[in-house]
């Protein structure tokens, strides 16, 4: 199982206390343990995705929920009306982020909010957040990962000017977030609340 580069310092310290629990001979602790240390691992997976792809189409960014779609005016980047599809991802979802689409970095903004539950809309404006706008090759997309309750650590990997690729390795947000990703207003939407998406196979939106 291919693992996240930033989960590793997390894993060794969890089995490094497992270890010790074992080596101390308490077994009952040990016990309650070894699953915690499982679940490390299992939280910092990153699974090759393989799935549709196209420019015309957009990708989920996150495995997750689909907790709202809205139609809004994105002043940011899209510079207009839009459509905001926010993904939840609990703390067994896979947190590694994917590109939607393929193109620019042509904008990055980092906002330090608040540690609040990443479902609620007010999470969109008070929480923690790092927002990436694309230049793709059919408009403008903007994503943006939202820190939650046990976040403390947003992870976004490529600068302004950046050439990115379909369904590429975004970034990260450590233990439960959200990620919004922002449509121009006319594509078509093709999930809607209570959905299940899974990052790079999920089409969220579709241009005609």
């Amino acid at each position: 199982m291919r693992v996240a580069p930033e989960g590793w310092p997390f894993i060794a310290i969890a089995w490094i206390v497992l270890g010790v629990l074992v080596w101390q001979q308490w077994w009952i602790p040990a016990a309650v343990w070894l699953p915690v240390s499982l679940w490390v691992i299992a939280f910092f997976r990153d699974p090759v995705r393989e799935g549709p792809r196209g420019d015309h189409l957009v990708l989920a960014p996150a495995d997750g929920k689909v907790v709202s779609v809205i139609p809004i005016h994105e002043n940011d980047y899209l510079g207009g009306p839009a459509v905001r599809i926010s993904i939840f991802m609990n703390v067994f979802d896979v947190h590694v982020n994917r590109y939607p689409t393929r193109g620019r970095v042509g904008y990055r903004a980092y906002l330090k909010g608040k540690f609040g539950h990443a479902a609620p809309e007010k999470a969109s404006t008070e929480n923690e957040q790092s927002s990436v706008g694309l230049d793709s090759p059919r408009g403008r997309i903007l994503v943006r990962q939202i820190a939650g309750s046990v976040a403390r650590r947003i992870v976004t990997d490529h600068s302004e000017g950046t050439d990115v690729g379909q369904a590429e390795r975004m970034g990260l947000i450590r233990f439960g977030s959200r990620v919004d990703v922002f449509v121009p207003a006319g594509l078509a939407i093709l999930v809607k609340e209570g959905d299940r998406t899974r990052a790079a196979q999920t089409v969220v939106a579709q241009w005609s």
